[in-house]
């Protein structure tokens, strides 16, 4: 098995740089939008989201990202989402289910995720691998990120910005309007949900073990450890494509599009 590897400093800057890379095209609401091309010999967009913060500090918006349990009361989307072990300090392995745009499957991942705090950036990185207890679901489609990810720069002292990155397969022949909605409409949606979000943090951490961060404080954390040698580069290839070419867009009655993955 191709053996898995914890982001180093040099992808972290990589990330960083890919990040701030590429032609922007900006709302009047604080949102920049950019979604590049598959590069060659690949199959797969990249989609970059950025908003500006003005009044949240950078190291509450990546507490925000880091937290799990809070994840589960701003993120409509989500269906399931966990850590499973830790693989190093800055690093571990989780799943994530999401609700799709209706009439498409579900999807999940299962991710190795590291992180890293330096220079006034808060960086994020994920990719898929697979794990042995976690194999693919029947009632959800196995996507697969190639890289996936957050930069949070900081602007100020209560304010920052942040820039979501995307580059992963759906494992399907997706409609085109899929792909529109996602970039023009969906994932700013969860940024700007995501924004209110870190704003409401604050209170609801203080109710919620406000000491405990085992991001920043790798002792606190409760995970098994897991050896990477247990682990495997998620491939595309290894998977089923589900083709949903032909579907058109439902009408959701409930007001949820669904949304982004992790």
């Amino acid at each position: 098995m191709e053996q898995v590897p914890v982001p180093d400093a040099d992808a972290f800057r990589a990330f960083r740089q890919r990040c701030q890379d590429g032609g922007w095209q900006r709302d009047c609401g604080g949102l920049a939008v950019c979604l590049e091309p598959p590069p060659p010999g690949c199959a797969v967009h990249q989609l970059k989201c950025r908003i500006d913060i003005p009044d949240v500090p950078a190291g509450t918006v990546y507490d925000v990202l880091h937290d799990s349990e809070y994840r589960r009361e701003w993120d409509t989307n989500v269906i399931d989402s966990h850590d499973i072990a830790r693989v190093a300090a800055n690093a571990n392995v989780g799943y994530y289910a999401w609700r799709c745009p209706k009439p498409l499957k579900n999807r999940d991942v299962v991710t190795l995720r590291a992180w890293q705090v330096e220079d006034g950036y808060h960086t994020i990185i994920n990719f898929s691998v697979k794990h042995p207890k976690y194999p693919p679901r029947k009632d959800l489609v196995r996507a697969v990120a190639l890289l996936m990810g957050y930069l949070v720069r900081s602007t100020g002292p209560s304010s920052c910005s942040l820039t979501y990155l995307a580059q992963v397969d759906p494992k399907g022949s997706l409609p085109k309007w899929v792909v529109n909605k996602v970039s023009q409409y969906l994932v700013p949606q969860v940024l700007k949900r995501l924004h209110k979000a870190c704003v409401q943090y604050p209170a609801w951490k203080q109710q919620h073990g406000v000491h405990v961060k085992p991001w920043l404080y790798p002792e606190q954390s409760k995970l098994p450890v897991l050896a990477l040698a247990e682990l495997a580069l998620q491939h595309a290839a290894s998977l089923e494509n589900i083709d949903e070419s032909g579907l058109a867009e439902a009408r959701d009655e409930s007001g949820d599009h669904g949304g982004a993955e992790n």
